[in-house]
């Protein structure tokens, strides 16, 4: 088996599995053969995949954003008036975890939650696609972050042999409002990460009587009443600087610690703006979107084929294979689909071709100079590639700066944009692979020469 050959097979496995990927969770068929009616009846099972001790699962249905499946747009102002300046950036950051927990309680798929500041202002938007209960989920997200340390309670019916047993916690003195900050640092023997906590001087004095009081026993630590954590208290602590040990992930400990920052700077945040988008208009939009994208899509398959021929025939259906890749992506990624990032994709649509038709016009250069035309194939894919890289950088260089990955103030922030631009962006390296590779396989094993049958002929 030729290389080629090899790569045309992948290809054909890639497609189906895109194909299986983008198909809806349920099709219905009534087809009629032979005077018979058949009713059948298709469910696409959701992906799971188990490999040792590593599971992955997704549902493979499209996520869809705000402006598509309707729901809340809320934003909040945070008040740093109370907060040190070299410690607002954190507030800020753990405030925004802490809305981000509370959110995950309503069970909200892909909500949108993210920080901006702007000058003294600092705000934090969230958005929630498909929000049942509206009212009650504000009212969560809009109260300041509670931080509770909690003695324990031991039952006291055990008899003097056998071990207390712990049956529940209780608030004690000691609060958010006594902590000062909390960082990650790393333990000098074993490496691992811990939590540093720092408490105030009052919070020093409280912190020590409580350790001295729950020496050898756990000393738990809730926010909103949520339990965080119980470590054990190892030793009395007077200087008012502890250490939270324990089998952290450098990742997990620096979620424990902005959870704990996000009590020890409670940061007061209100409500300033609520928008409510039905799901009617995300409906409509979609619809909308569908229609337009399959006019563009046919548009543009009519145009390659009425002017390359057989060319633009096998260059749509690396066109068709881009479609299927792009929304199998979609979904396994997953991609919070919005409207600017339906028109993301339409545009990438565009931009796949186009490295189809700068290659497509070297060829014809090379056919003109007198070359055979499966040198001028080959020499057309490599003398396009430069123009195709740079274009295609270019944009992605674009991309990059709607996203705004570092949240730059000075760069959009918001959803929609960055959606926009992650669908750009999938969208050009995907017509990279399928300009480049698939077209160019298929080119050689389908294309032999300029036989093809044209609507008008295109060469000068």
């Amino acid at each position: 088996m030729s290389r080629t050959q090899s790569r045309f097979w992948l290809i054909l496995l890639l497609t189906i599995l895109s194909l299986v990927i983008s198909l809806p969770q349920e099709i219905n068929l009534n087809p009629h053969l032979f005077g018979r009616s058949f009713n059948v009846h298709l469910v696409r099972p959701d992906l799971k995949l188990s490999l040792g001790s590593y599971d992955f699962s997704r549902s493979l249905d499209i996520k869809l954003g705000l402006d598509l499946a309707g729901g809340t747009r809320v934003t909040l102002d945070a008040d740093m008036s109370s907060i040190a300046p070299e410690n607002q950036a954190d507030a800020l950051d753990s405030a925004k975890e802490i809305i981000t927990q509370r959110v995950d309680l309503f069970g909200i798929s892909e909500p949108n939650i993210y920080s901006q500041q702007a000058g003294s202002a600092y705000q934090i938007i969230v958005e929630l696609p498909g929000l049942d209960d509206p009212q009650a989920a504000l009212e969560l997200i809009g109260t300041t972050a509670q931080l509770e340390f909690l003695t324990p309670i031991y039952d006291q019916t055990s008899t003097e042999s056998a071990q207390p047993e712990l049956v529940d916690f209780q608030p004690s003195t000691l609060t958010g409002a006594d902590l000062q900050k909390t960082t990650v640092d790393f333990d000098p023997n074993t490496g691992q990460p811990v939590i540093s906590l720092q408490f105030s001087p009052s919070g020093t004095e409280k912190f020590a009587q409580l350790t001295k009081e729950y020496l050898g026993k756990p000393l738990a630590i809730a926010l909103d009443r949520q339990p965080l954590t119980a470590p054990i208290v190892q030793s009395e602590i007077t200087t008012g600087q502890a250490v939270i040990s324990g089998d952290f992930t450098l990742e997990g400990a620096q979620l424990l610690s902005k959870q704990l920052n996000a009590g020890a700077l409670p940061v007061p945040i209100k409500i300033t703006s609520q928008n409510t988008i039905t799901a009617t208009l995300g409906a409509d939009s979609i619809n909308q979107s569908v229609r337009a994208g399959l006019i563009g899509l046919s548009v543009v398959v009519l145009f390659m084929i009425a002017y390359y021929g057989q060319l633009g025939l096998i260059a749509s259906v690396g066109l068709f294979i881009y479609g299927l890749v792009t929304l199998s992506l979609y979904k396994l990624i997953p991609i919070t689909l919005t409207l600017p990032g339906i028109a993301g994709f339409i545009l990438s649509v565009g931009m796949a071709v186009d490295s189809n038709i700068l290659i497509f016009e070297r060829m014809k250069e090379e056919i003109r100079a007198g070359r055979a035309w499966p040198v001028a194939l080959e020499l057309g894919f490599g003398r396009a590639w430069d123009s195709i890289k740079d274009a295609n950088i270019a944009t992605l260089i674009t991309a990059f700066i709607l996203f705004n990955p570092l949240n730059w103030s000075f760069l959009p922030t918001s959803g929609p944009i960055r959606g926009f631009a992650i669908t750009l962006a999938l969208g050009i390296l995907i017509s990279l692979f399928t300009g480049i590779f698939v077209t160019r396989t298929l080119l050689r094993l389908f294309y032999h020469g300029p036989r093809s049958i044209k609507l008008f002929s295109s060469q000068s």
